[in-house]
């Protein structure tokens, strides 16, 4: 592999919405660039979508994992046009497909952390939508370059104009049409570039004759001005383009197309492109907007990994002949040992090579590497740097990051990923002692390959509960155990994960002395406890901060940590009903040691009694998880969805209407209200409305539900205890 290459490797991710037409769109690229031979579509008859591999996804027509291919496109003409890097005849790219649904939110997150670029798909009829902005919001985060796609141009109500209006009102882009469409709706037949000003046809039962054309007369004048809407946006990042603008000279189409790369690449322009991929439209001129636009892995902002010696970042390089350092970014355990889906940030990996993971610092042989299509996997010798790959028989952790054996690089960890907590959880049990062995089997896997899926077991009740962020995630969860590991379980009524925390300040202090003959124990701790102060636009399951304030060694510095784990041992059971304590900051101030008498483990002890007691006297209360909820129903029935939401104490945020006449109502309802709710919908709605769900923020529990809450759990505790 050469660095020629490497300017041809584009690694992208297409995310979007709950049935914006993602898996439909990566089925087309994956025709048109010949890796399938017959498309096959996500619901109804036949093979299933190549990308929804799992019968569960083709049985429910949704994506529940990500799935990672590799196709090369060679341009609309099959002999090969000019593209961004170089003079490339053919691009490859790695593709991940992503899940919309909120309950697999970690699997967006995790494609998101390796890649370099991404598509966002909106439907053209209902633009941006809740999961939108929560996908834009990721691709914010890791600083990925992004293109849009408005897809569902066929579709009645369908209107680009607003979908861009959207982008630019919702999401904060600097969103334009690099396209006009040719007719809309059921007449739908194509897309005028604005760049090299012609019409495009598709023609062909799948669409791959692409018919280049001159523009329909009636349209000339609507793209005169369209393009000129786009010049003059895009020139704001390029000096020499702007200049010949104001002076009335012609712009190529390479100054264009260089342009639209800077403003993509800075993450401060997002090209909007349009088409329908069930009906075979626009996805080619899609693709070379990708080979053109998206950064290679020579081009895009450079990955960091965080030296363990000094805390400090350091740049990797896609250099071949330097150490290799990769991250694992997503594992699945199948029946011939681990597979590892696996980014190369440097260097290269060989079949054979030894690494070395850097958090277990373990070392293990690859003793085999393959590049995935879907469910299906090829065998390679080695990969380079910019290379998405898999590794089988590797025993590792979703983010663990691997380097090569005495590389000089055994202290550099890559950057970890964003994981969001928990919202529900469910008690589960197996029906006989053979059953148990299976689920626990079944559950250890999920485990490991989802970190927003857990395990614990309910200490006084001896209950296993499993936890993840919705019902649809456990219920995919629960079926799978009883498809792939035939486990018959049965599972307990939904638990909402509530949080403890404090409102008012109070001190911390305690002495812990003991004397039992020889040497005892002492240690003394003071300080206070208040809210923590941080005001963050999402919230993190942060439990608490701790501060040391300890001046002239009142307590030597070997034991300020025990103190640290002291404090954070109680904020697993709060006060008022046992949940997890968050947003507590405990400031160290004070304490006394005793030469001999005072360790670890009494500082540990005399800081977790001093916390327990700080905590009940701060004025603590409850808080429920509340959810985001964007319903989108026919106007009839508005009155009765939003009378239904406020009913569950919701607060309604606003509503709209679309293009076709539907409302669409947003509000902030409590996670505990919202059981059962897909049923109420569809009955109240004659079946015609549909909503998503996803976790807000966390909010105090009004005084009458409090004190439900904790009577309940009280009861429940006191029947464990029986």
């Amino acid at each position: 592999m050469t660095k020629n290459d490497l300017s041809k490797t584009r690694n992208i991710g297409i995310s979007a919405h709950i049935d914006s037409g993602k898996t439909t769109l990566s089925e087309r690229i994956l025709f048109y660039c010949s890796k399938i031979h017959k498309i096959e579509d996500v619901k109804g008859g036949g093979a299933g979508a190549t990308m929804d591999h799992m019968e569960l996804e083709k049985e429910k027509g949704i994506t529940i994992t990500s799935a990672a291919t590799t196709v090369e496109w060679v341009g609309i003409d099959k002999k090969g046009i000019k593209f961004a890097e170089g003079d490339e005849k053919s691009i490859k790219i790695n593709l991940i497909d992503t899940p919309g649904h909120v309950d697999f939110t970690v699997e967006v997150e995790r494609s998101l952390r390796v890649l370099d670029g991404a598509i966002l798909v909106l439907c053209s009829v209902a633009g941006v939508q809740s999961q939108s902005i929560t996908v834009d919001r990721q691709m914010k985060r890791y600083r990925v370059p992004r293109m849009a796609f408005l897809n569902k141009m066929d579709r009645m109500g369908a209107n680009p104009f607003n979908g861009v209006k959207a982008l630019r009102e919702k999401l904060n882009h600097n969103a334009v049409l690099m396209q006009l469409p040719i007719g809309s709706e059921e007449n739908f037949k194509g897309c005028i570039d604005l760049i090299t000003m012609k019409a495009y046809y598709f023609d062909g039962d799948n669409g791959e004759h692409v018919r280049e054309e001159a523009i329909p007369a009636d349209m000339l004048s609507d793209a005169q001005k369209a393009r000129e809407e786009l010049l003059d946006t895009v020139s704001a990042f390029d000096d020499v383009m702007m200049e010949a603008i104001l002076d009335g000279k012609e712009i190529s189409e390479e100054q264009i197309h260089g342009a639209v790369r800077k403003g993509v690449n800075a993450l401060q322009f997002t090209p909007v492109f349009l088409g329908s991929a069930f009906k075979n439209k626009g996805v080619q001129l899609l693709l070379n907007a990708v080979a053109r636009y998206l950064p290679s892995p020579l081009t895009c902002e450079k990955p960091k990994a965080i030296d363990s010696n000094t805390g400090t970042k350091i740049e990797l390089e896609p250099d071949f002949s330097k150490p290799l350092v990769c991250m694992a970014f997503k594992i699945t355990d199948e029946q011939f040992g681990q597979l590892t889906y696996t980014r190369i940030y440097q260097g290269t990996l060989n079949k054979g090579d030894t690494l070395m993971n850097t958090r277990t610092k373990k070392r293990v042989r690859i003793g085999r590497i393959v590049r995935m299509h879907a469910n299906d996997r090829e065998n390679i010798d080695s990969a380079g740097a910019g290379d998405i790959i898999s590794m089988i028989g590797v025993d590792c952790a979703s983010g663990d990051t691997f380097v090569a054996e005495d590389g000089g690089v055994e202290h550099l960890s890559c950057e970890g990923m964003h994981v969001p907590i928990p919202v529900i959880e469910l008690s589960i049990k197996a029906k006989d002692k053979e059953m148990q062995a299976r689920m626990s089997k079944g559950l250890q896997r999920f485990i490991k390959e989802d970190p927003t899926f857990h395990l614990f077991t309910d200490e006084e009740s001896g209950e296993t509960r499993i936890a993840g962020m919705g019902e649809l995630h456990l219920e995919i969860y629960v079926e799978r155990l009883k498809r792939e590991y035939k486990a018959e379980v049965e599972i307990g009524a939904p638990q909402v994960n509530y949080r403890e925390t404090i409102r008012g300040a109070a001190k911390l202090e305690y002495t812990h002395k003991k004397q039992t003959g020889g040497s005892g124990q002492f240690a003394k701790v003071a300080g206070m406890i208040k809210p923590l102060a941080t005001e963050r636009k999402e919230r993190e399951d942060q439990t608490y901060r701790f501060v040391n304030e300890i001046k002239g060694g009142v307590i030597p510095n070997e034991f300020i940590p025990s103190c640290d784990r002291g404090f954070g041992d109680v904020m697993s059971k709060g006060p008022l009903a046992a949940f997890p304590v968050i947003d507590v900051e405990a400031y160290l101030q004070d304490g006394q040691y005793h030469d001999v008498d005072s360790s670890d483990m009494a500082f540990r002890i005399a800081a977790r009694m001093a916390m327990r007691e700080a905590i009940k006297n701060a004025n603590p209360i409850l808080l429920e998880p509340i959810m985001k909820v964007e319903v989108e129903t026919p106007q009839d029935y508005q009155g009765f969805v939003i009378g239904d939401l406020s009913s569950r104490r919701g607060v309604i945020l606003g509503s709209e209407t679309t293009e076709s006449g539907d409302a669409v109502i947003n509000a902030h309802v409590p996670l505990s209200e919202m059981f059962g709710y897909a049923t109420v919908l569809r009955s109240g709605t004659a079946g015609k409305a549909g909503y998503s769900m996803e976790f807000a923020k966390y909010e105090p529990c009004p005084s009458h539900v409090q004190e439900k809450v904790i009577i309940a759990r009280k009861e429940k505790l006191a029947e464990r205890a029986e």
